[in-house]
């Protein structure tokens, strides 16, 4: 019901090979210098960072979950392509994260949209109970339609206050950048969600 070479030239094997040749000296400097650039790629993060990731990626997992309960028929085309927008949106961002909190050493999340809070100490605010998801999961038609975009509404605003968290409190240049993304997209699709609800009366 749900709707679910490039071959390198020669020459750069030929100038590895020239290069091998001299490099002996310099080993251990590339070691040290390459030690140096992890670090320095740690000491970017803070634990304002981390705590965004870990707390964004259940609640964007949850968001992905319910634009996947969408179904593709009895509802407007305009729900089915805002749900469309949203996982498309959110499942590379949810992948962008976990990439970061590899980056920087750190355990990306259990899976637990439902759970209110990341591993880290942000609240997951505007998250779904189970019992929310199984009532929207149990309606249909014009009720479903209401019912998701008033939940997504108050999803949507729990990740923006999310997000401007870690705007004030975060470091990382890449985090920092996805946060205002995540605002800008967002806010926009609350304004989209808002006008939908009032053409429907609610």
């Amino acid at each position: 019901m749900y709707r679910k070479r490039f071959t390198l030239p020669a020459l750069v094997a030929t100038v590895g090979l020239l290069l091998a040749g001299c490099g002996d000296d310099g080993s251990n400097d590339a070691g040290a210098g390459t030690a140096t650039e992890t670090s320095a790629t740690e000491a970017e993060s803070n634990d304002a960072d981390v705590e965004f990731s870990q707390g964004m990626i259940p609640h964007h997992e949850q968001a992905v979950e319910m634009a996947q309960m969408v179904p593709d028929e009895g509802v407007s085309p305009e729900l089915i392509e805002l749900a469309d927008a949203i996982e498309g949106a959110q499942q590379p961002e949810i992948d962008q994260m976990t990439a970061m909190l590899e980056r920087w050493g750190e355990d990306a999340p259990s899976d637990d949209p439902h759970g209110g809070h990341g591993s880290g100490d942000m609240e997951m605010g505007g998250t779904m109970s189970a019992e929310d998801m199984d009532a929207l999961a149990a309606s249909s038609g014009a009720e479903f339609e209401e019912m998701f975009l008033t939940m997504m509404i108050e999803h949507h605003e729990g990740a923006i206050t999310m997000a401007e968290t870690e705007l004030a409190e975060g470091q990382d240049s890449e985090a920092l950048e996805l946060a205002q993304t995540i605002i800008d997209a967002q806010q926009a699709e609350i304004t989209q969600m808002e006008q939908m609800l009032q053409a429907t009366g609610s």
